[in-house]
């Protein structure tokens, strides 16, 4: 992605960011992740943004590490989840089968494809056998730069062709929704759910 560009944007933009997203119902799309999940399972939310998920999933009874690229949404997002929030990078992410669940949401849809292969073969790495990755693209087939930040968007085909790359990681579930921000219903995500074997 063009990193500094993105992060930079989120840095700008952090209070409204959170404001917009943070308080926004999501929890469906929560569910059908944490149904998959065991108890005190340990999640990582890869990109929390506002925090919204990583307050949800410790509502929830799970173990949460909470990572952002954003110095300005760690810091908002600490203050909300009253957990620490850790600045890092997607490719910064070194861990070897720690987590039960990557939750990934509107997060890595940054990354070009390039990175995102490399950034997708260190999630597999970091999950258990048998883990669990929740991500979402916007859908359609664009990539670059739109409204101050890289996109990757994805379709269903494009998703597919992908994930061949990777030997060890299949699609277990995927979905189509409207995005839940206020007046934002017509644009559609790609929502998917992998499973490392």
């Amino acid at each position: 992605m063009n990193e500094p560009q993105t992060i930079n944007y989120y840095n700008q933009n952090a209070a409204r960011f959170a404001a917009e997203t943070a308080h926004v119902n999501f929890e469906s799309t929560q569910r059908r992740f944490t149904e998959k999940l065991h108890e005190n399972a340990v999640i990582l939310d890869f990109g929390c943004g506002s925090g919204r998920d990583t307050k949800y999933f410790i509502s929830q009874g799970y173990q949460v590490g909470a990572v952002d690229g954003s110095i300005e949404l760690c810091r908002v997002a600490s203050e909300y989840t009253g957990v620490k929030v850790k600045n890092m990078l997607f490719h910064e992410l070194a861990e070897v089968e720690k987590y039960d669940g990557i939750w990934a949401c509107s997060s890595i849809l940054h990354l070009s494809l390039h990175e995102l292969a490399d950034v997708m073969r260190k999630m597999i790495t970091a999950l258990k056998d048998g883990g669990i990755i929740y991500t979402s693209f916007k859908y359609g087939n664009y990539a670059g730069e739109r409204n101050g930040r890289y996109f990757t968007d994805m379709t269903e085909e494009a998703f597919a062709d992908f994930l061949r790359m990777f030997e060890n990681v299949k699609i277990e579930e995927q979905w189509i929704t409207s995005d839940v921000r206020p007046g934002r219903g017509e644009e559609k995500w790609l929502n998917l759910i992998l499973r490392k074997e």
